[in-house]
């Protein structure tokens, strides 16, 4: 297992000078990033990572409402081996033939995707955990109709803002979960109130170790109240302490 960081965290840093803030992530530390909304700066930002030694195992794109193709070549050409839809509103989560329908479309764009060689994700956030289809989670609901090759990257925070136990949704989701969004804060819809790794109400430790089959742990904040560069610096700091005290235990 890897560590990982969403760059969707520093978008505004991006925007202003991406080749410079990628820079900055790998002398923090990262050796691996996990790209959003990549078609449109593929270019820029395969440059930048090969320039600064830094991989991209898995990539953000809304493949359920853009061009699959254009996503899987993009993906293709940054080396991203797993593509990830990072969001669908809470109305498509209240129903089970709603559920039915976006598994088919996400079954599709996997086997489209494997003609790449690109295997396909989803990932939640809170409604999927809100809502319950015949006496389970949506999001479990949702596993459950998905074809064996597609993957979950459960984003640990939201599940507990949902309402459940991210440790205990873990368990239940098993090897489908190939990577989770670690962040930590107070537990809220406050995006700005989430803090470092170690330093909120989540059990980060307890929760990596609860996803037994993890590839990649890809830490993100949504937003944040202090200097961001910071704060990725010290959730890669307390993951990498944590990692190595267990490593001595």
């Amino acid at each position: 297992m890897s560590y990982s960081l969403q760059l969707y965290t520093l978008r505004n840093a991006m925007q202003e000078d991406l080749p410079g803030t990628i820079r900055k992530v790998a002398e923090i530390g990262f050796t691996q990033v996990e790209p959003y909304n990549f078609v449109a700066t593929a270019k820029e930002l395969g440059a930048a990572l090969k320039e600064n030694g830094l991989t991209a195992p898995s990539g953000h794109a809304p493949l359920l409402s853009q061009d699959q193709d254009e996503i899987f070549a993009a993906a293709k050409e940054l080396g991203i081996s797993t593509v990830i839809d990072p969001y669908l509103p809470a109305e498509h989560w209240q129903s089970a033939e709603d559920i039915q329908g976006t598994a088919a479309k996400l079954n599709a764009a996997a086997k489209k995707g494997a003609e790449y060689g690109i295997r396909v994700g989803y990932h939640n956030h809170a409604w999927e955990l809100e809502s319950t289809i015949e006496g389970q989670t949506a999001l479990e609901y949702f596993a459950g109709l998905l074809d064996p090759e597609l993957v979950l990257e459960v984003d640990t925070y939201w599940v507990a803002v949902g309402g459940q136990d991210p440790v205990a949704v873990l368990e239940r989701l098993g090897d489908r979960v190939k990577f989770i969004h670690i962040k930590d804060g107070p537990l809220s819809t406050d995006t700005k109130a989430q803090q470092p790794a170690g330093q909120g109400k989540i059990a980060v430790w307890d929760v990596i170790g609860a996803a037994k089959s993890l590839e990649v742990g890809v830490v993100e904040f949504d937003d944040y109240s202090g200097d961001i560069f910071d704060g990725i610096a010290q959730s890669l700091a307390f993951l990498n302490t944590a990692a190595s005290e267990g490593a001595r235990a």
